[in-house]
């Protein structure tokens, strides 16, 4: 039998993934399992979600050849350019995906949880566009953080709840959106913004992301002659932007696959982001896979000056590649990302979220091939990251 690194039929990736969820959890999630393929399968659905990609988010977004960065760095180095869509981040992909299944389950209220509040902004945008109630939980910590995005959900008439509990970031919003949805099982629908939690998620997040990579391909044939690069990078936190840029290259042994998480400030100061080396195998939203802990099991506090790295786990995808040895982890600290935010604004004119900054900070670490295609994506925009900028270089 052929290897896949994707999910099987009852959610795994190789050891990781499936759904360890609380019995008062379980009519939600298999109402999703029990219908998330065969809804989206629909002619009917493919139609209006293609539509809405294409009209709505902008889609196909470009594949840009970055002649500076290739010439300095003696490589071929393309930019899929997902701080292009509509909300200024890839996540509005998925968010879109799930009002439209949301819709055909008949529910009328729409709850996320956020971090940079990027997932935030595209849920309260397409709750807007679909007139449906919308509650974004987000950390207190992070409110405070990216000011603009939760101006941002406000305008779109989104209300936010602040998450008091823990270190007031992304997993403690989480959390409270998971209970939420306890409380609210017959009427609401919980999207949620990565390949994380519960079976379904992590493969329906992956489904509705693989847009990037299918696209890739048909731009990669036009501008090198074949559908497929050498390497494939993408930033880590939970996941989605590089499940969605990895996705058809999964299976193809010819793609070496790059993942980059956030050191933070250093892999042994205690405030760090890096999964891969300082996780084990553990239960974080309803799902098996590495995860920050202490000796005793307790989830410790993650740490990255990007709000939307700091999660203590990664995906079940990822947990599996890394472990298989499909895919490359490397972690980047914060001063290097936030460089590479300076870097690329200044060589392509592209001013990159922090998050996506840590994957250019590859090219300082590695030494490529001049034949060696290298396909990025620049998962999103620093709009919200300005203040953070501004601090940090004291623009």
């Amino acid at each position: 039998m052929k290897t896949t690194y994707h999910a099987n039929e009852k959610g795994y990736y190789g050891d990781f993934g499936g759904a360890y969820i609380p019995e008062m959890l379980y009519p939600n999630v298999e109402e999703l399992r029990q219908q998330y393929l065969e809804i989206t399968a629909d002619p009917a659905f493919k139609k209006e979600f293609d539509q809405l990609l294409k009209d709505y988010v902008g889609r196909p977004t470009p594949l840009y050849y970055a002649s500076r960065l290739s010439e300095k760095y003696n490589t071929k180095i393309y930019l899929k350019r997902e701080d292009l869509c509509h909300t200024g981040a890839h996540k509005i992909n998925n968010t879109i995906g799930q009002i439209l299944l949301a819709k055909r389950l008949g529910k009328n209220r729409v709850i996320a949880e956020t971090g940079a509040g990027q997932h935030g902004v595209a849920t309260a945008t397409v709750c807007a566009l679909m007139g449906i109630e919308c509650i974004v939980y987000m950390g207190e910590l992070d409110i405070r953080r990216q000011a603009p995005n939760v101006a941002r959900m406000k305008m779109l008439g989104a209300e936010v709840r602040s998450a008091q509990s823990g270190s007031k970031t992304l997993k403690d919003a989480t959390n409270e959106a998971i209970r939420d949805w306890i409380n609210n099982p017959v009427d609401t629908h919980y999207i949620i913004g990565s390949v994380v939690g519960p079976h379904p998620y992590p493969d329906m997040v992956a489904r509705f992301q693989a847009i990037i990579s299918e696209e890739c391909k048909t731009q990669l044939q036009e501008a090198e002659g074949r559908d497929y690069p050498d390497h494939v990078i993408a930033c880590v936190g939970g996941g989605s932007n590089a499940a969605g840029i990895y996705y058809h290259y999964l299976d193809d042994p010819r793609v070496n696959i790059i993942a980059v998480e956030a050191a933070g400030k250093g892999i042994g100061s205690g405030e760090s982001a890096a999964t891969s080396v300082l996780g084990k195998e553990g239960i974080i939203h309803g799902s098996k896979t590495l995860l920050m802990q202490t000796p005793d099991g307790q989830i410790t506090e993650p740490y990255s000056i990007s709000a939307g790295l700091d999660y203590p786990g990664v995906g079940p995808m990822h947990a599996h590649l890394y472990r298989s040895q499909r895919a490359e982890f490397v972690s980047i600290p914060d001063q290097e990302a936030m460089d590479w935010g300076l870097t690329l604004s200044q060589m392509e004119g592209i001013i990159p979220a922090i998050e996506t900054a840590h994957a250019f900070a590859l090219l300082d670490e590695r030494k490529f091939e001049p034949d060696d295609v290298l396909l990025f994506n620049c998962s999103g925009r620093g709009d919200k990251d300005l203040e953070t900028y501004i601090d940090y270089f004291k623009l």
